[in-house]
């Protein structure tokens, strides 16, 4: 068998999170289709490997990716984290963090304040992190 099989824990939820990443960070979209994922199919495990479990076969790897650094202040880290089994050949997707904004980012449009989408059910959080933030890098 020639390369790994990407394959999901959960496809209908990792889908939802995908559509939103492309929504909302075409970027990290573009770099997770079109350089992480072949590299993935052919074996070159990327990211901080987290945990390996030598009777199963697995290393579980989380993948930093590239997103805009006022979002990566308010939300967090764009990270992709998935398992790879070395002895059957697949790698399982498991998520794309952060899971909460970008899942309610599928379920309905975020509006954007200075450029970095808010949560609806934070929204003053939100503003006010982007505020604090952009105010600490003006000085």
């Amino acid at each position: 068998m020639k390369g790994y099989i990407l394959d999901y824990i959960n496809e209908n939820e990792y889908k939802k999170l995908e559509r939103a990443l492309k929504k909302y960070n075409m970027l990290a979209f573009k770099k997770l289709n079109f350089e992480y994922y072949p590299a993935l199919r052919s074996g070159n495990f990327l990211g901080e490997l987290l945990s390996s479990d030598k009777e199963k076969h697995t290393e579980t790897y989380e993948l930093k990716l590239p997103s805009d650094i006022l979002f990566t202040q308010v939300h967090g880290e764009v990270k992709l984290r998935y398992i790879a089994y070395t002895n059957q050949n697949v790698v399982m997707l498991e998520t794309i963090m952060p899971t909460e904004i970008l899942l309610e980012g599928h379920v309905a449009e975020l509006t954007t304040y200075k450029g970095v989408m808010i949560s609806k059910a934070n929204a003053d959080k939100d503003k006010f992190m982007i505020n604090l933030f952009s105010a600490m890098d003006n000085k």
